[in-house]
């Protein structure tokens, strides 16, 4: 079972990656527009940071424009 976590989990780094990438957004840019620190950013992206609470998620979906759910496909 904890396969399958590190499994969404590092889904939810490629498609904050994926989506952030896709609109054109910079990671300190990201990281302002959702009140976060780069540091944050950063770590989710690349895996160091495998459990993100949910109001970061919900930082991150507000300012890309989408719904948490596409982080989380």
């Amino acid at each position: 079972m904890s396969s399958q976590n590190n499994t969404s989990k590092s889904n939810i780094a490629k498609n904050i990656k994926k989506l952030r990438q896709k609109k054109g957004i910079s990671q300190d840019r990201l990281s302002k527009l959702a009140d976060l620190s780069l540091n944050t950013i950063v770590n989710i992206e690349v895996g160091n940071n495998s459990n993100p609470t949910l109001a970061t998620l919900q930082k991150i979906a507000k300012a890309l424009d989408i719904k948490i759910d596409d982080l989380l496909k």
